[in-house]
């Protein structure tokens, strides 16, 4: 009797475990955003110092070792309007489905 109940439930249970990743602080990434996990993922934070502020949005610069997945330099400028807010005032970017392509960015606040 409660395997009948609990097996309609089953896959809204496992849903919720695989659909997005934690932050290193916590915090979930969007399941739209994410892919694997906080080892092998395509999200992760990147230094403040590869981010900077410009007219209607951001400038990404990462070089190898900024972001797991950046094997050479790359330079992203990402819109305003798609940028989503960071839950811990750190930058992140998910990279997916190759590390060309930013599928999601994550900005702290910007204070004002």
């Amino acid at each position: 009797m409660r395997l009948t109940f609990l097996l309609p439930l089953a896959p809204l249970l496992l849903a919720g475990q695989g659909l997005a990743h934690d932050a290193a602080s916590g915090w979930h990434y969007e399941a739209f955003c994410c892919n694997g996990n906080s080892h092998n993922g395509d999200c992760q934070m990147i230094p403040a110092t590869t981010v900077r502020i410009i007219a209607g949005g951001y400038r990404v610069t990462l070089a190898p070792g900024d972001h797991r997945l950046a094997t050479r330099s790359h330079i992203f400028l990402m819109p305003q309007d798609m940028t989503r807010r960071s839950q811990d005032g750190e930058y992140h970017l998910c990279l997916y489905p190759t590390e060309d392509t930013p599928r999601c960015f994550y900005a702290p606040d910007m204070g004002f």
